[in-house]
């Protein structure tokens, strides 16, 4: 029996192990590495990479010659032969003829484009700027996740207080209500007095239900982000965030965008969008140039009406081809000239496109600062006005007890308290974001 009942708690205590394993928390971190690794969207753009890189090995290839070996195996049936009548099959003379033959042909051929105004060079260079680009996509695609991440992360963090905030406004209220019906027993207060107390309270309850609702919901989009599926308990670890970070320096905005153009994938890839229409105008213009390239062969036949053995028909008629071709365009119906001015055009748009994503990179940046100037300065307020808040309403509640202050007074001075600390939250929270987005957009990392 002892050893039954020792097993027995192993297994108990294993499995309550098991359990808080389960229960996982999440670091910011671990939220950004796992959705790098699994998120759908990202993985796409990985393809596309690896897709992108198969055209680089391509066109390398297209630089070496080509070799092909091809075979004909033919059987003829002539119902109706002439007799004693001499053919010439295969570049042979054939002094009878069967109802029945066969020939064979046996070819191996090699082709090398040799010069082409160098487009096959220029095709190269253009798809390793292509797979430069498809990376730089499947980075540009990566740091908004990361934003996205950080900003309901953060958002998950302020629900968290929140919550407190509003448990810690309940407990007042239920505290409130309950010297309302002490009160009311000893006749001090009537019901329709209390009633205020009471609406409060089950108010309260409302809002913590409700903030409960949108945090879990936060976490659903978080989950969605890093395409977790499972039923495990989703949870995220709740770090130290001190005043003393919503008040530290606020990067210059246009320290930041100097840093972030020479970072930013985006930019980036517009930056190569513009050399790849270079090279696609090398390669236009390659059109007016003739095109040098060489070929050789060999190949051999064999015939059932041969009076020679296979093996002799196949060294008989052997024979070795090589030459070269020379091709010069005269007249090609504008198709030159318009390829030409195109990648000229595209050109254009691609400097456009360039200024366009430096004109939002910027816009975003000074959204950021502005949003960490504005919540920031709203942070110093709300604390201050917490604080006094704080003391108003402490004061209001032994007034209140000492029956020297009505329920309207208490409850205007409660919700007071409540806004300002709501208010403290919330600008708390929004600085820290919009100072990290802007150490992100700096530097690259999130922290």
């Amino acid at each position: 029996m002892q050893k039954i009942w020792k097993f027995t708690m192993i297994g108990f205590i294993l499995l309550s192990l098991s359990q808080t394993i389960d229960a996982r928390q999440w670091t910011l971190k671990q939220c950004i590495d796992y959705a790098l690794q699994n998120n759908i969207s990202l993985q796409k753009t990985h393809l596309q990479k690896l897709s992108a890189d198969e055209d680089v090995k391509q066109s390398q290839a297209a630089l070496l010659p080509s070799l092909s070996f091809n075979t004909g195996q033919n059987l003829t049936y002539n119902p109706w032969p002439s007799s004693g009548r001499t053919v010439v099959t295969n570049d042979q003379v054939q002094s009878s003829v069967d109802k029945f033959y066969y020939n064979g042909s046996y070819n191996i051929a090699a082709n090398w484009t040799v010069w082409n105004g160098n487009q096959n060079r220029n095709q190269v260079k253009l798809n390793k700027l292509t797979s430069q680009q498809a990376e730089l996509d499947s980075a540009v695609s990566a740091n908004s996740i990361q934003e996205e991440i950080a900003q309901l992360y953060v958002q998950i963090l302020y629900s968290n207080d929140a919550i407190k905030v509003s448990k810690s406004a309940l407990e007042t209220s239920k505290k409130n209500e309950e010297r309302g019906k002490e009160f009311l027993q000893v006749g001090k207060m009537s019901k329709a007095d209390l009633a205020p107390l009471t609406a409060q309270r089950a108010q309260d309850e409302y809002n913590i239900v409700q903030a409960e609702s949108n945090l879990r919901n936060y976490k659903r989009q978080l989950k969605q982000l890093l395409q977790i599926t499972d039923n495990e308990e989703f949870d995220v670890v709740t770090p130290e965030t001190t005043d003393a970070m919503a008040l530290e320096e606020i990067p210059g905005m246009q320290n930041v965008y100097n840093s972030a153009l020479d970072i930013r994938p985006e930019i980036k890839n517009a930056q190569i969008s513009i050399a790849s229409s270079d090279i696609q105008m090398k390669i236009a213009k390659a059109y007016r140039y003739p095109t040098i390239s060489f070929n050789t062969g060999l190949s051999t036949s064999t015939n059932s009406m041969s009076d020679y053995a296979w093996g002799n028909q196949m060294k008989n008629n052997f024979s070795v081809g090589a030459g070269f071709t020379v091709s010069i365009p005269i007249f090609d119906q504008r198709k030159t000239k318009t390829a030409i001015n195109k990648a000229m055009i595209q050109k254009q748009s691609y400097i456009l496109d360039l200024r366009d994503k430096q004109t939002t990179l910027y816009s975003t940046i000074e959204n950021y600062w502005l949003q960490a100037v504005t919540n920031q300065n709203m942070f110093k307020a709300a604390k201050a006005s917490t604080e006094s808040a704080q003391l108003s309403y402490d004061l209001l509640s032994e007034q209140f007890r000492l029956e020297m202050k009505n329920i309207v007074e208490l409850m205007t001075g409660r919700d007071k308290l409540l806004q300002a600390q709501q208010s403290e939250l919330q600008s708390k929270y929004l600085t820290i974001l919009n100072i990290e987005m802007l150490n992100f957009y700096k530097n690259g990392e999130l922290k």
